[in-house]
């Protein structure tokens, strides 16, 4: 006689398995809480606040937390990336972008960078800060997701990784939840298609480094990736992986990018990471454009370099509107993305970001109408 024993289903597959039934019954309401817990997500919303005031704030409190809590990965995934978010933000205030494109243009793009990294920032540090507060009590409190408009497929991984800390598919999950939370939100606005998507992604695609994400290290060292499609959730998903294999999966090159972030901090100047080509001050004469100063990313003999203002000098402090209101998820496909089937990445993307640059200075040094 053959004893069949069953299988133990995988923490994968145990995951699609509840989320397939969220899918099939939508929570009708949120249950009701104490006056106890009420002041607990009281207290995270004023902590959340607190460090929601900027591009500058928001990356600080990302690294800051993955300082102290490192299984959690994409606090240091979202750090790197802000930065760029930083980098994109000054660049329109910057030497080149202010002679391509109007102040009004300018601000409708700052404005669509901004809420997008306001609302992942008032979306994920929550749910951190929900996480230190299970850390220190000894028990999860992750059903009071829902309380602050988390999506209920967080709640799923939340609890998945309570029990078996699988930093892979908890940092994937973020990457999901937080560009599907973007979708309808950035995206898909009307205002925002109109305003910067439809207009600029001829620009954005082919002049701007905006679609460049560079993970800095070591000495001018970059790694990174470019993203083609932004306006596709798909690869922006796709990217996040991507970035995530490029950051956590060669340890040595992990522990050098971490020692960079740590030894530099964020200031949205892109001085940060190259100051042989960037400056956080004017150099040279107001008002007089000087030729071609950049060759093979480097300036030529006696050229100045390039104006890359620290974001507290570029851009005020924005007072957002509440996030709208909805919960994303849907359909249980969405774990598909959970799958770690990305190999380790090189990420070499130093000369191709030098190319995007002598563009760009071409671009304005010849005044170019791009745009219309």
């Amino acid at each position: 006689m053959f004893f069949w024993r069953h299988r133990e289903k995988t923490p994968l597959e145990r995951i699609r398995e509840e989320l397939k039934q969220k899918g099939k019954n939508p929570q009708a309401g949120l249950a009701p809480i104490s006056l106890k817990e009420q002041g607990l997500l009281e207290e995270i919303r004023k902590e959340t606040a607190k460090h929601n005031l900027n591009n500058v704030t928001r990356t600080k409190a990302y690294l800051d937390y993955y300082l102290r809590y490192p299984e959690i990965q994409w606090a240091f995934l979202g750090h790197m990336v802000s930065r760029n978010g930083g980098y994109s933000m000054t660049d329109l205030q910057g030497e080149l972008l202010t002679r391509l494109l109007s102040k009004k243009e300018r601000t409708w793009f700052f404005s669509f960078l901004e809420r997008g990294n306001w609302l992942i920032f008032q979306d994920v540090y929550p749910q951190f800060l929900l996480y230190q507060e299970s850390l220190r009590r000894g028990k999860k409190l992750f059903y009071l997701l829902p309380h602050l408009q988390v999506s209920s497929f967080m709640e799923t991984i939340w609890n998945h990784f309570w029990v078996e800390q699988d930093r892979y598919i908890h940092c994937i999950a973020l990457v999901i939840n937080e560009q599907s939370y973007l979708e309808k939100r950035v995206i898909q606005n009307p205002v925002y298609q109109k305003e910067v998507l439809g207009k600029f992604e001829f620009f954005l695609q082919d002049v701007l480094s905006f679609n460049h994400i560079l993970f800095p290290y070591d000495n001018k060292g970059l790694k990174g990736l470019t993203l083609h499609q932004f306006q596709s959730l798909h690869e922006r998903i796709l990217l996040g992986k991507r970035l995530y294999a490029v950051l956590f999966k060669n340890k040595d090159i992990h522990r050098q990018m971490l020692a960079w972030a740590k030894s530099h901090p964020h200031t949205g100047s892109r001085k940060d990471y190259w100051p042989h080509l960037f400056n956080s001050v004017k150099e040279g004469v107001p008002g007089i454009f000087y030729p071609l100063r950049l060759k093979s990313c480097r300036l030529r003999k006696g050229a100045s370099r390039f104006y890359s203002p620290k974001l507290e000098n570029a851009w005020k402090n924005v007072s957002q509107p509440e996030a709208e209101a909805g919960d994303w998820f849907q359909d249980d496909l969405v774990a598909d993305y959970l799958e770690d089937d990305i190999e380790m990445i090189d990420g070499e993307i130093k000369d191709e970001y030098c190319k995007t640059l002598e563009r760009l200075e071409i671009a304005a040094l010849a005044k170019k109408t791009i745009l219309f």
